[in-house]
């Protein structure tokens, strides 16, 4: 992997956001605009808005860098972008790389902006670090960038990339915890929970809710989101080809 190409790759994929600001924001404000309004919908329980809003600022991210990334990506795919760099003297670690990179970084102001808010704007009480919290909003938001670059290998139009999301991402939603506790689950559906990277994500949200100092389980819980994002990227490198010879 060459840092030149991927940093360049980066840059470009940075410029064509700067002139999509629909894009820039879903990405930005439609998670904070999620947590308002899941804010005032319990405004007559704030109790259970610490207890479940800690859990959305994780979801939230994750859904919407997936839905982003994912049709941004398959935009370059049918448009031909895709084809061509693939033909120039570019890696396929640099290209997977530098998309991760730009939309990591917008990743990284997103998760900034949420959590800033949730804390300190919305009220949300947590035992533990804020700092913890946004490592965990981060993490999540680079899944989510990670699972929209694998799904977009797979899908011919963008409205079969947002098809994609009832069957990645809506699932782990329901299996993660968020609903029901996951040792309560049937067996079977525990099983399933517990290979899912969201079900982690929401327990280390949980903990920093409940804890603080960070504890063992937490950084279980992150290391299997980061380790999850890695290994999804690796098989989106896998993925991508060129579809002419």
């Amino acid at each position: 992997m060459n840092a030149n190409r991927t940093l360049a790759t980066a840059a470009r994929v940075l410029r064509q956001l700067r002139h999509d600001p629909r894009s820039i924001a879903l990405m930005l404000l439609v998670p904070c605009l999620m947590l308002v309004l899941l804010r005032y919908v319990f405004d007559g329980s704030p109790q259970t808005f610490d207890s479940i809003g800690a859990s959305l600022l994780g979801i939230f991210p994750l859904i919407t860098m997936f839905l982003v990334t994912s049709i941004a990506t398959l935009r370059e795919r049918t448009s031909g972008t895709l084809e061509r760099l693939l033909a120039m003297p570019l890696g396929k670690a640099d290209l997977i790389a530098g998309y991760a990179l730009a939309f990591g970084l917008v990743a990284v102001l997103q998760s900034l902006l949420a959590t800033g808010l949730a804390l300190w704007f919305l009220g949300l009480d947590v035992i533990g670090s804020p700092w913890l919290l946004l490592l965990v909003a981060l993490l999540d938001a680079l899944l989510g960038t990670a699972l929209g670059l694998f799904v977009s290998a797979f899908a011919a139009s963008e409205f079969q990339a947002v098809q994609f999301m009832p069957a990645v991402i809506f699932p782990q939603i329901l299996l993660c915890g968020l609903f029901t506790p996951r040792d309560r689950m049937a067996p079977a559906l525990e099983a399933i929970s517990n290979v899912l990277p969201m079900s982690y994500a929401v327990d280390g949200m949980n903990e920093v809710l409940r804890h603080t100092d960070m504890t063992t389980a937490f950084v279980r819980d992150a290391l299997v989101v980061a380790g999850c994002a890695v290994l999804v990227l690796g098989l989106g490198a896998a993925t991508l080809r060129r579809r002419t010879a």
